[in-house]
């Protein structure tokens, strides 16, 4: 009689719980790197907020496309740990980072070059285009760090080493915390650069957490790297990865894509709107943070569980998540809201954009519950495999509904930020009833991209 065999699980399966917080941590840090970027820009002036809340939409898009080849590590990398297969994981992680090395040394060139052309379709006053060339010539041209950062935190969060991730986050905050208020306010005897010297920090910090990651990623795969892996291009494994990689960048660079063309018709508005659309932008990431969190160990948990062929599980789990996220976002969008006008009066004295700000909040309300449905019901599709419908679905609806809608509210019809806010919450429920809709159909049990996990029968 053979014992009946079971390979040792790689990596970590644990359940959403133990996924997500850590990822929770993380997702506050990066934002709260954003907001504290903000606050200290702010004492350089309004002016260098705009200008740098516009580079950050350009360099949006840009992460949107390095995503696309994280976006397919993790989710191919998470169903092979469900599945407990690991003969092929090294090569699945020296792709992902090939492919997007590549790929980010050749946004980074494009981004320096043609920086120029590029802040001019926003029709930014010159005294913003000085601001927004210096951060974009400095950060732009080390974007492929970031490419790496996205990539190697993707690999160890889809094998379950969230916590990980997280450290390396803290550390990275930190370090640009200290490095911002070092190059603002001249402290130390750092020199005093402003803009210059908030984008050094930047850089700075990305660099350091690439590095860390690098290190982390080489101790905690469970199958030694091939060098050889790094320059043999295969085929069946790269397109495992842009198979879920494409479509899923594709929704977010459609999303991004239509934020950039809103962007562009609120810089007709004037300087003190783009001031108030990223303080208000800013402030609702708040409202973002748990649903992100939940989105992304949704993903890793949904992954595993699709990978274990334990599909009814993931099925009621993406609702359990769902819902919490909702209720988190209601609540800490009511704080918000009613504490807005505070809340702005720590970014400016502005009474303009301090009441229009207030406003955005309490439509942020609204918007947000809609928004965390597409960030969690969209993660868990992609999870499963079904990463087109949320593409098709997304492209039609933002740039057939929200784009057009949102000229005609905000511009035409001359409501300003308000009209644009109402034409995104009109697209974030339309997408998310979408989504639950073919949640609910269960179309996504046919989409796995890797045999389940099956334990060896005995043998008599």
């Amino acid at each position: 009689m053979i014992k009946k065999t079971r390979e040792p699980l790689p990596g970590k399966k644990l359940s959403l719980f133990l996924i997500t917080w850590p990822i929770f941590i993380e997702v506050f840090l990066q934002i709260a790197m954003q907001f504290v970027d903000v606050f200290m820009i702010s004492f350089i002036s309004d002016d260098a907020v705009a200008s740098i809340g516009v580079v950050n939409q350009i360099f949006l898009l840009t992460f949107v496309l390095f995503n696309f080849t994280a976006l397919g590590a993790g989710v191919v990398i998470s169903q092979y740990t469900g599945a407990r297969k690991t003969e092929d994981i090294s090569k699945i992680v020296s792709h992902a980072i090939i492919i997007n090395l590549a790929f980010g040394l050749f946004i980074s060139a494009v981004v320096v070059l043609f920086r120029l052309p590029l802040l001019e379709l926003f029709n930014l006053a010159p005294e913003l285009v000085t601001y927004a060339d210096t951060f974009m010539l400095i950060v732009g041209g080390t974007l492929f760090t970031q490419a790496l950062v996205m990539t190697l935190s993707a690999l160890l969060q889809g094998k379950g080493y969230t916590k990980d991730v997280m450290y390396v986050v803290l550390g990275m905050n930190v370090l640009n915390v200290f490095g911002n208020y070092a190059f603002i306010f001249g402290a130390f005897g750092f020199p005093e650069w402003g803009v210059a010297g908030v984008a050094l920090s930047t850089v700075i910090s990305r660099v350091l957490a690439m590095t860390v990651l690098a290190v982390l990623l080489y101790i905690r795969l469970d199958v030694s790297l091939k060098w050889s892996d790094f320059y043999k291009w295969e085929r069946r494994h790269a397109g495992k990865i842009l198979n879920i990689g494409i479509p899923s960048a594709g929704e977010q660079l459609s999303y991004n894509g239509s934020q950039l063309a809103i962007t562009i018709f609120i810089t007709t508005l004037g300087a003190a709107a783009l001031s108030t659309r990223v303080y208000a932008l800013n402030l609702m990431a708040l409202m973002m943070i748990f649903s992100l969190s939940v989105g992304k160990g949704m993903q890793i948990y949904v992954g595993q569980l699709i990978g274990a062929g334990e599909r009814e599980v993931a099925y009621h789990q993406m609702f359990r998540g769902l819902k919490i996220a909702l209720l988190i976002v209601l609540l800490v969008g009511m704080v918000l809201a009613f504490s807005g006008e505070a809340l702005f009066q720590l970014f400016t004295s502005n009474p303009d954009i301090i009441a229009t700000g207030t406003i955005l909040l309490f439509i942020g309300i609204i918007l947000e519950p809609g928004k965390a449905g597409n960030l969690i019901i969209i993660s868990a599709l992609r999870a499963t495999g079904d990463a087109r419908y949320p593409v098709l679905m997304g492209m039609l609806f933002m740039w057939g509904v929200t784009v057009p809608l949102a000229y005609v509210l905000g511009i035409y019809l001359e409501f300003g930020l308000i009209g644009i806010w109402i034409a995104m919450t009109i697209d974030e429920w339309g997408r998310a009833s979408l989504m639950y809709i073919r949640w609910r159909s269960r179309k996504w049990e046919s989409k796995a991209l890797v045999e389940e996990y099956k334990e060896t029968a005995p043998v008599p």
